[in-house]
């Protein structure tokens, strides 16, 4: 799915004469991936002029790019400012990393949790990018 189809996906669901939040198809993923520390080095906001120069980890771009090209949803969602938006967007294009969009500003520090009205899975990075696999894990919910 190249941006537009994205777009119009997301954005055009319409039932009984009311907009309404939009469902992916069946098997489509809507993937929220890290930058730093997660497909490159871990670069820090306080020195960004490392940023253009990051290493990339190529089993990252090989797998998101695979998932891009399988038609899953790929943005990149980072604690980089928006003041890093040129050089981020640089560094993704020059290493070939295919994406739809680029949320800049995520919270720093970790230790997330998120909470949402839709499905919402977490993955955490190791040093390894693979396709996922089934585990069985135990995970905080709210009470019924």
């Amino acid at each position: 799915m190249n941006k537009d189809e994205v777009e119009k996906l997301l954005h055009d669901k319409v039932e009984a004469g009311e907009h309404v939040s939009p469902v992916l198809p069946k098997g489509i993923k809507n993937y929220l991936i890290d930058i730093d520390g997660t497909i490159c080095d871990d670069i820090p906001n306080e020195e960004p002029e490392r940023m253009a120069t990051a290493e990339v980890y190529p089993d990252a771009l090989a797998t998101l790019n695979k998932w891009y090209d399988e038609g899953h949803i790929i943005c990149f969602f980072t604690s980089r400012t928006e003041n890093h938006r040129e050089v981020t967007e640089t560094y993704l294009a020059k290493h070939g990393f295919k994406y739809h969009s680029l949320l800049m500003g995520k919270p720093r520090g970790g230790n997330y949790h998120w909470i949402d009205n839709h499905l919402v899975k977490a993955t955490r990075y190791k040093g390894k990018f693979t396709d996922l696999v089934d585990k069985e894990v135990t995970i905080q919910v709210f009470k019924d």
